[in-house]
């Protein structure tokens, strides 16, 4: 018997649940009871199954990681100039 119920246990539910909801709702509950199951069955068989969809539906997206690569400056990517102790002290004498 379904749930461990014998045949009189389940006359008895029966006859309590025609009482409580009368004979035209009784059917109605049954109803949407069976379509609640039917609806979490179904839910489970989808969680459980595996997927049968294909890779080509997939967008695939490419990322390149950008690696930084050090390169140490040069008198032609980064130019020094060179100041003389002469525009030091004119600058010095222009700030003041």
């Amino acid at each position: 018997m379904p749930f461990g119920f014998h045949g009189l246990d389940l006359v008895v539910i029966l006859v309590i649940a025609l009482l409580i909801f009368g004979p035209k709702r009784l059917p109605e509950m049954g109803n949407a009871i069976g379509k609640s199951i039917s609806a979490f069955k179904k839910g489970m068989s989808e969680l459980t199954s595996p997927k049968d969809e294909k890779p080509e539906t997939y967008e695939t997206v490419n990322h390149e990681i950008a690696t930084p690569v050090y390169t140490p400056p040069t008198p032609e990517t980064h130019p020094v100039e060179t100041i003389t102790p002469e525009e030091v002290r004119e600058t010095e004498t222009n700030v003041k």
